[in-house]
């Protein structure tokens, strides 16, 4: 069993800012070892920084773009190297992609970024964590995922749309991965609306947080049923179970279907190469 009172190695992706990094913050705060994954060399850097200052230990920082697999792959490499185990992993890195862009390995960027990577960086370490934590989100209400097409986001492509289908995915790779590794506990959770730097690329979206900025949840209270479901006892939780605000939920049925479930995992193994 799990002492969730120890240290523990904690691996997070999407680390540089938003939700991961104050993640990141209050797990080394708490006395974990943390890892920190990111795409960009100076925010990543920048974000040990605020690890560091707030805990008194510098973290190891991991650089992956979630675009290519092939450096998801290699992301695996370096943590298998580093850490015979890896107690939690979040996976939190995300995108929300304003236009079709297709990756180098040839799907739709945001449902590669979302699902696909975290996907395949799962089970590339699956013999080596102890529970997974993966960002889902309540846009999940706005997905039509087919677990059959997972770039047909492209025909016809609506941001949110892509962005809530990725979502949907990630809730039914949480229920299927608590079905299939009945070991290895799996959470996911939608973390609320939070201030993020998706405005960073869009004057629409950027006109629209300044809009509803008080509304909107700071990257520390966002990040709040992520560190609950690293630090609870696996006892007290739901594998594959859908999380608010620090209380399990039901996601909706085109998130929760068994047999979509199982279609989507088939395929997603196939995309990246475990099929």
């Amino acid at each position: 069993m799990e002492d969730v009172t120890a240290p523990r190695q904690v691996v997070v992706t999407g680390a540089s800012s938003g939700i991961g990094l104050a993640a990141a913050v209050e797990l080394a705060r708490g006395g974990d070892r943390v890892a920190l994954v990111g795409r960009d060399p100076a925010r990543l850097t920048a974000a040990g920084d605020r690890v560091r200052e707030a805990s008194g230990r510098a973290p190891e920082l991991f650089r992956a773009d979630f675009a290519v697999l092939d450096d998801v792959r290699r992301l695996a490499e370096h943590l298998r190297d580093r850490y015979e185990r890896i107690d939690v992993l979040a996976n939190n890195a995300g995108a929300l992609v304003l236009h079709p862009v297709t990756t180098v390995d040839g799907f739709e960027l945001t449902m590669q970024a979302n699902h696909l990577a975290p996907f395949l960086l799962t089970n590339l370490l699956a013999d080596r964590l102890g529970r997974v934590v993966n960002t889902a989100s309540a846009a999940h209400r706005s997905g039509a995922l087919d677990p059959d097409d997972l770039s047909g986001q492209l025909s016809a492509y609506r941001p949110f749309r892509a962005y809530g289908t990725s979502k949907q995915a990630n809730i039914l790779f949480t229920a299927e991965a608590a079905r299939r590794w009945p070991e290895l506990p799996s959470y996911c959770f939608h973390p609320g609306v939070v201030r993020t730097r998706f405005a960073n690329e869009s004057r629409f979206i950027a006109v629209g947080m300044k809009v509803g900025l008080l509304f909107m949840r700071t990257p520390e209270r966002g990040a709040r049923t992520l560190v609950w479901l690293a630090r609870q006892d696996p006892a007290t939780l739901t594998s594959g179970g859908y999380h608010i605000d620090c209380r399990l939920r039901r996601a909706l049925p085109k998130a929760t279907d068994a047999g979509v479930a199982a279609r989507l995992w088939k395929t997603s193994a196939e995309a990246v190469g475990l099929g």
